[in-house]
């Protein structure tokens, strides 16, 4: 499994449409596309602009699938819905590693 990390810095007051928005707009459109395994948004307690989004994928090669351009037009339609961009601060790539049992 892969894990894909994004940080994004939102005002507080917009914290919450973000989540909901991400989630009818980003999350619906990468379900649709076969490896997509799910997706967390983990909000930071200490941070209220903090916004991390965990995605998890079956394979690097799923998460690579989705076309650029299908990519670039969910991002222009969740742009248009918070009416601006908020851009990435942080953008990481984990891989899950199981340890086989004794």
């Amino acid at each position: 499994m892969v894990i894909e990390l994004l940080k994004m810095k939102i005002p507080p007051k917009l914290r919450e449409k973000y989540i909901q928005k991400d989630a009818e707009i980003w999350t619906a459109a990468l379900a649709k596309y076969p490896g997509f395994i799910g997706k967390e948004v983990w909000i930071n307690p200490n941070d209220l602009t903090e916004v991390v989004l965990i995605i998890r994928w079956e394979t690097r090669e799923h998460w690579d699938a989705v076309p650029e351009a299908v990519l670039q037009a969910i991002a222009l339609k969740f742009d248009t819905a918070m009416g601006k961009s908020y851009p990435i601060v942080e953008s990481t790539e984990y891989q899950v590693r199981k340890f086989p049992y004794s």
